[in-house]
């Protein structure tokens, strides 16, 4: 028996789209899907590189290079070893050593294809070690989640409702204060933060299955 049009769960929507989502980021010519990758990671590439201690360019080479050896490697990427989240942590924090790695004497480098060289390498220049990584990559991932969701979020209200629900949840404002600064009422106030609100605990839930995709 063949299933009903539009009788697939959400869900079962979403995993799709994961799936699509990482399984064509191999294919160069699929811009809008790059496009939507880099939007979603490169603020969490960036942050854990410049935390590592890296400069504002390093970091931003880190991106660049992490996206394109995501892009040269994601058709390997196997489910069954691991999350894709542990996947991109790793070719984040081979980027960040190779940043490191440059910074050494050339008779002090390691072979790049060798990574546990390399990664002593950091821990000797920059005084990190890799369970301090992954714990600053899990820090920076949440928040992560939180931007993507807020990004998508916003171009889905009106600009009124996303700025009442960020005076509320981001900056924490009081309800009295959102209301006087912004000149609306108590009543708009409460609508719009349930509202966005509950588009964010979506949007965060979504966004947080990647973690295990």
């Amino acid at each position: 028996m063949q299933p009903v049009r539009g009788s697939h769960s959400r869900s079962d929507r979403l995993q799709a789209t994961r799936l699509s989502l990482i399984g064509r980021l191999a294919d160069w010519n699929e811009h809008a899907k790059w496009q939507e990758f880099f939007d979603l990671y490169w603020r969490l590439i960036y942050n854990v590189a410049r935390k590592a201690g890296l400069t504002d360019a390093e970091a931003q080479e880190v991106v660049q290079e992490t996206v394109i050896t995501v892009a040269k490697n994601v058709a390997k990427y196997d489910p069954k070893l691991g999350p894709f989240k542990g996947w991109l942590l790793n070719t984040t924090r081979w980027r960040i050593q190779d940043q490191f790695r440059k910074r050494q004497p050339a008779e002090q480098q390691a072979p790049r294809d060798d990574r546990s060289d390399r990664g002593a390498a950091v821990e000797r220049v920059a005084g990190i070690d890799g369970r301090e990584i992954e714990a600053e990559w899990d820090r920076e991932w949440q928040r992560n989640i939180f931007q993507a969701a807020l990004d998508r979020v916003k171009k889905r209200v009106s600009a009124r409702q996303f700025q009442i629900f960020e005076c509320c949840a981001v900056k924490h404002w009081s309800a009295a204060r959102v209301a006087e600064t912004l000149r609306v009422n108590a009543a708009q106030v409460y609508l719009a933060k349930h509202r966005v609100g509950a588009l964010m605990k979506k949007e965060v839930a979504e966004l947080a299955k990647l973690e295990r995709a």
